[in-house]
């Protein structure tokens, strides 16, 4: 009997790593708490996130946060449908375009 499989994910890009972060940020966003947290673990106000979320300062901000927390880091995973695994992925993405200046 043969067993189905899941189709494997595409390898992440640039591009998902973004999206990731961002999806990240919502996820934050969606629970006051986990957002209150967030803000005061990073020092950033609200109108400060919202002006500057698509950089690579605060997407690598907010995929750190997930991996401080391995408890949140789960839950997010579980609520994004991606593996754990992809976090720090996503992360070592958006630091090496940062790093290299690179940014749309």
């Amino acid at each position: 009997m043969c067993a189905l499989k899941s189709p494997k994910p595409p390898p992440l890009d640039r591009d998902g790593a973004e999206t990731l972060a961002l999806r990240t940020l919502a996820f934050l966003a969606d629970d006051p708490r986990r957002m209150t947290r967030f803000l005061a673990l990073t020092g950033l106000e609200p109108a400060e996130l919202m002006a500057q979320a698509e950089t690579p300062s605060i997407q690598i901000a907010a995929l750190d946060h997930l991996l401080t927390d391995e408890s949140l880091l789960l839950v997010f995973a579980g609520h994004a449908g991606v593996a754990p695994e992809t976090i720090p992925a996503a992360r070592a993405l958006l630091e090496t375009a940062s790093s290299a200046g690179t940014r749309r």
